[in-house]
């Protein structure tokens, strides 16, 4: 017999394909169809299949995933049935159930006049993951009859062009939560708003429509969604199990010096008093439900010495931070935890890890990871003096050059870069496309967005 012949086989369990061979893992990793086999007869070989994991342990490992990411707890449950029908299916419960809100995604501009709805895009959108970068492409057709007011937690606030109705959808489940027209909100409006419109029924439109804010909280399978108007300083409720179908707006008002941050269920502002300190307040939702709507509460304030007019408020890291200037020469940004300021302490954060934060009508917070031209420690800020974008950094106290020549041309549609793709996503009036003439005389902005979230 020729030597080539006569050499012993390996001893051991040999990969069952090609791929687990590729990786050196045991192929029960790889393939559900080894959970039948014959246990080798080594215990040390002995590899058990993923799909036979107890259903209660797949829960736990499920939720755990769905804290991270809500794009990462589908792709758990496409790995196979057992861990499918092991962890909750999302859809029927994308908005209700808050867990299931995909709050660190956002809606993309396409760029060069693409809105949301246009005819080029075919009924697809675009969301952009603010920790990882990633981006998915979703198919949208109700952007063909809808505009989008607000992106909160991740969920597009709709309203249906030819009555006013306002939906909450879900990208990635479709799940819809229907809520009452904004139309409601006419009548509880005085005729004596401030506006350059003759028509009272278009100056009212003007002034609901202008830097709206929402935010999106549940109780009992019921979701409460509130509404800031910064033009009117007022707040409306609504609910999706309203009898009444219609807003309801309090007669107290609001001084939103700057637009508002929306967080748990919550709303956020900043009032500078004539003491140029900074005033922080909560509204909270009326819950439970039918419970009478409260005024704003005073939560934290931090001195004018400490803090000059602190400006914007960003959710980061699932903290609220308050940014502003440590003095009146604008020179330098200071940022605080919200949580430190409720106890009176006055430290400002020396570090956010590696966090871009994208300050502007809308505040973001976006992992530099996801933008890898943006160095961490980083604030996209418009420069204190010269009025384009620039980037202050943390660490040195220095502020650099705009990012692009697009920052200095304006912030027309068509960014040059995924950074300025996201400068305009904070920029409401930028993304404009046809509105409904008989109810606005502004054109309707078609893209407002979140965070990703």
């Amino acid at each position: 017999m020729p030597p080539s012949r006569s050499r012993k086989r390996p001893s051991g369990p040999q990969p069952t394909t090609a791929l687990a061979k590729k990786r050196h893992c045991p192929a029960a990793v790889v393939s559900d169809d080894v959970a039948g086999a014959a246990a080798p007869s080594s215990p040390s070989s002995y590899s058990p299949s993923w799909a036979s994991l107890p259903g209660d342990m797949v829960r736990q490992i499920a939720w755990r995933v769905l804290a991270g990411d809500f794009l990462d707890y589908v792709r758990f449950r496409a790995v196979c049935t057992s861990w499918r029908s092991g962890a909750v299916c999302p859809r029927g419960r994308g908005v209700a159930d808050p867990r299931f809100h995909p709050r660190r995604w956002m809606m993309l501009p396409e760029g060069n006049g693409l809105y949301p709805g246009h005819r080029k895009l075919g009924g697809h959108i675009r969301f952009f993951n603010l920790d990882t970068g990633a981006l998915v492409r979703v198919e949208l057709p109700l952007f063909k009859n809808h505009c989008a007011l607000e992106s909160v937690d991740g969920l597009l606030l709709l309203q249906r062009d030819q009555d006013t109705a306002v939906r909450l959808l879900h990208p990635f489940t479709r799940d819809i939560v229907e809520l009452p027209p904004l139309a409601t909100l006419l009548t509880q409006l005085g005729d004596d708003l401030r506006s350059a419109h003759t028509d009272p029924e278009l100056r009212k439109w003007y002034y609901i429509r202008y830097c709206v804010r929402a935010s999106v909280s549940c109780s009992g399978g019921s979701v409460v969604v509130m509404l800031a108007f910064r033009r009117l300083m007022r707040v409306a409720f609504a609910t999706s199990d309203s009898q009444d179908q219609q807003w309801t707006m309090p007669s107290w008002e609001v001084p939103f010096n700057i637009a508002p941050l929306a967080f748990q269920g919550k709303l956020y502002f900043v009032h500078h008093p004539a003491t140029n300190g900074s005033l922080v307040f909560q509204i909270d939702p009326p819950l439970p439900v039918g419970s009478p709507p409260r005024p704003p509460k005073l939560i934290a304030t931090c001195p004018a010495d400490k803090l000059y007019r602190g400006s914007h408020l960003v959710e980061c890291n699932s903290q609220i931070l308050l940014v502003g200037h440590g003095d009146i020469s604008l020179k330098h940004i200071v940022i605080y935890k919200l949580e430190d300021l409720i106890l009176e302490r006055f430290r400002p954060l020396t570090s956010i890890g590696d966090r871009v934060l994208f300050l502007q009508g809308k505040c973001l917070s976006v992992s530099s990871t996801a933008l890898p031209t943006v160095m961490s420690e980083t604030v996209v800020y418009t420069h204190p003096m010269y009025y384009h974008y620039a980037q202050y950094h943390l660490k040195t106290g220095a502020w650099s050059q705009p990012i692009d020549t697009c920052g200095l041309d304006g912030f027309n549609p068509g960014p040059r870069s995924l950074i300025h793709h996201v400068i305009t996503c904070c920029i409401r009036n930028v993304w404009y496309g046809t509105g409904t003439p008989t109810l606005f005389f502004l054109t309707t902005p078609y893209l407002y967005c979140h965070s990703c979230s």
